[in-house]
């Protein structure tokens, strides 16, 4: 198994605000033109010394996860072989096609063979750029192709720089959208501090680096700082035009590169919908951005061939509802509060109602079910039933995809983040109740709104729209602990931006009766700065000793397995085993896999399944009956999935095929009272004491302390 071992080494300035001031200058003509001439200059001085922060800040992460990258594996000089290793599970798959498509004759024939790939699924021929988001990797190769870089650097280093340095873009998108929200480049410093400090729960793209979310989240972050400028008042049109532009780039760009885009932008979509319905965004604005989002995600599916899934989402179904429905009910802004809420929740319900029947209409005539177990998986994490579908369960026992662990938190707030987040989001959810009941009250009662001026309570739509925004993401983080990237990231946008808000501070005081102007000025400020002084203070040492650590990769057995495949078998051998360690044997070898980690489609999750019985109760007869029907000619047996102690019974793969099969799990403890013992024992233990019915059908070509590899037999 990979491990890591020691190595062994040989002896300010602030942006202006968005609304000019209100007050009047009573002051000499000559005096206001030199105030204005100077309050300009100013602005610029900050705007430059704000941008050469952010971009400093972006490219120290970039370097920062790079050396990280470097310390922990001794990337430089260990084999190839031992870097591919390194790319493990799903990331190794994904690398591959970048390796092929380097490795191939031409550009041409590269992309004939992603086409027509029949090597990544034995005795079945698939497209994989219409699987696959792996465009990324395409690009890149032919990048790496044309430029002249081809002596200086090698394809593994073009491959890992472009991805650090999109941590760059990532970081500096976080810097901008704080920076926007509260009007001062202190805050967009406070964020980057915030997302390094915390890198352990903010990024794994030092460790997963070809990983789907590494190439998507920065483009995701670069959409949110579009739209947080987008919903400013008072844009000109060329820069609503431009910032829509912008907002579709970004959001095209990460549809295309990850396969989760679907599910991500349609929190987002319900984030704008609870936004609109509340009067609490423009109209206008959150229609295009439903366009955008269509538009952006049909674009990606036409790149991809038209795949079904992406036709079948509920993205697309619940914009389409909600511009059915805006079309429809036409006056929902209308009336008294209890008209108004008639309406609001007449509109929930249409909306909802569409977006079931226009979803189930596409998936019938489709016939989609790429995504089932998807909805099987939340069906059964949330209680609605047990399931003894394997899928799902594989899913359900997996720690990333479990509650958020509560250590998280305490991470968090060994940084001071949580506390300044869950302060500032409790006045910001106060704020947005406030603002929400307001505007659904009737407008033509002058007294209430009377009173409602005397409290002065605003929220503008950038910091609504992050508001909802980090709470709809929080919910999903704290149910799937794999999504918490895309919450923590935000997380310190978001308590960075009210930590140096003025309306956060002046709402603050007013509840306590210490308000002023001049009050909330200065702590505005010095707030921020002491937080940044104490997380230099006691992080700052933390981060020098963990530059410093050196270690290297460490993984014989792995290195061994895959340079005897190399060695000792065709170029044509089809190989079964774990998803895992597949992805790395075609990415090492080019050998024909029967399965992979990449379980977006029906056909290859029932493969997987019919694969996974090397570990079940199974006659050996069964097995090889099996593994022939899918072409393969060698299989991989792993000691640490055969006698695994890492999960708790139930959990372990081998019980999840025994729930399965209907047969009683292995060891103490209860069973259900359907399941039933089985008349054979474990196929991946009975194999090794090499007993007549198993020599018949499988020979023992190759074993080590982890791996062992058997041949099959090829009756007629």
């Amino acid at each position: 198994m990979t491990a890591i071992r020691q190595r062994r080494v040989e002896k300010g300035t602030e942006a202006a605000e968005d609304q000019p001031s209100e007050e009047k200058d009573v002051k000499p003509s000559g005096k206001i033109l030199s105030d204005h001439t100077g309050g300009k200059l100013w602005n610029i001085l900050s705007i430059t010394v704000g941008g050469i922060v952010a971009i400093s800040l972006g490219l120290l992460t970039s370097v920062y996860v790079a050396t990280l990258h470097e310390n922990d594996l001794w990337f430089s000089n260990i084999k190839e072989v031992e870097r591919e290793i390194s790319f493990r599970t799903e990331c190794g798959l994904y690398y591959s096609y970048y390796k092929q498509m380097i490795q191939a004759a031409s550009i041409q024939q590269g992309l004939h063979g992603l086409v027509y790939d029949n090597k990544t699924e034995s005795v079945r021929t698939i497209n994989i750029l219409e699987r696959m988001n792996v465009y990324q990797e395409v690009f890149l190769s032919i990048l790496y192709r044309i430029l002249p870089i081809q002596q200086y650097l090698e394809p593994v280093y073009f491959y890992i720089y472009t991805l650090f340095g999109l941590q760059a873009v990532y970081v500096i998108a976080l810097y901008v959208t704080s920076w926007l929200l509260s009007g001062t480049w202190l805050s967009g410093l406070l964020a980057a501090c915030w997302y390094i400090t915390n890198r352990v729960d903010t990024t794994r793209v030092e460790f997963t680096i070809p990983l789907r979310e590494n190439w998507a989240l920065p483009f995701f972050a670069v959409q949110i700082a579009a739209i947080t400028y987008l919903l400013r008042s008072h844009l000109q049109p060329v820069q609503e035009r431009l910032t829509l532009m912008a907002v579709f780039m970004a959001t095209f760009l990460f549809s295309l590169t990850w396969q989760f885009n679907q599910f991500m932008l349609l929190i987002q979509a319900v984030a704008l919908f609870i936004l609109e319905c509340f009067d609490m965004l423009p109209t206008a604005k959150v229609m295009w951005l439903y366009i955008i989002q269509i538009s952006g995600l049909l674009l990606v599916c036409v790149l991809q061939f038209f795949n079904s899934m992406i036709l079948g989402s509920l993205l697309l179904s619940f914009n389409a509802s909600v511009l059915i429905a805006r079309t429809i009910q036409k006056n929902l802004k209308k009336g008294g509060l209890l008209n108004r809420l008639g309406k609001l929740i007449l509109h929930v319900l249409l909306v909802l109602c569409l977006t079931l029947l226009i979803n189930k209409f596409i998936k019938k005539i489709l016939n989609l079910e790429s995504d089932e177990h998807i909805f099987k998986f939340l069906k059964a994490k949330f209680g609605f039933g047990a399931t003894r579908d394997f899928d799902a369960n594989l899913y359900l026992c997996e720690e990333a995809f479990g509650l958020l662990p509560l250590n998280t938190f305490s991470r968090l707030s060994d940084t001071l983040l949580f506390y300044v987040y869950v302060f500032v989001l409790f006045f910001m959810t106060v704020a947005a109740a406030i603002v929400a009941f307001r505007n659904l009250s009737d407008s033509n009662q002058v007294q209430f709104m009377e009173k409602m001026e005397e409290c002065t309570i605003t929220l503008k739509p950038d910091a609504a729209y992050n508001l909802i925004h980090t709470v709809l993401f929080g919910c999903l983080a704290l149910s799937t602990m794999r999504m918490k990237y895309l919450w923590t990231s935000h997380m310190c946008v978001f308590a960075s931006f009210g930590l140096c808000s003025t309306e956060v501070w002046k709402l603050t005081l007013k509840c306590i009766h210490l308000y002023t102007s001049q009050r909330t000025r200065v702590i505005k400020y010095s707030v921020p700065i002491l937080t940044l002084l104490y997380i230099s203070y006691k992080f700052w040492p933390g981060i020098m000793d963990e530059l410093s650590e050196l270690r290297e990769f460490y993984d014989p057995d792995t290195v061994e397995l895959m340079n005897w495949i190399k060695s000792n078998t065709p170029n044509t051998a089809v190989f079964a085993g774990s998803m895992q360690l597949l992805a790395g044997v075609k990415l090492c070898t080019g050998r024909t896999l029967t399965n992979h980690p990449h379980y977006e489609d029906k056909n290859l999750r029932e493969r997987t399944k019919q694969i996974y019985q090397i570990y079940a109760k199974r006659s050996p007869e069964d097995v090889h009956r099996i593994l022939r029907s899918f072409g393969t000619d060698y299989v991989i047996l792993e000691d640490s999935i055969c006698y695994e102690r890492r999960h708790s019974r139930g959990c372990r793969l081998r019980d999840l095929l025994d729930i399965a099969n209907g047969h009683i799990m292995d060891g103490l403890g209860e069973n259900e009272p359907d399941l039933k013992p089985s008349l054979y024992p474990r196929f991946c233990e009975e194999i090794k004491k090499n007993l007549p019915p198993y020599t018949i059908h499988f020979t023992r070509v190759f074993q080590n302390k982890t791996f062992h590899v058997y041949k099959l037999a090829k009756h007629k």
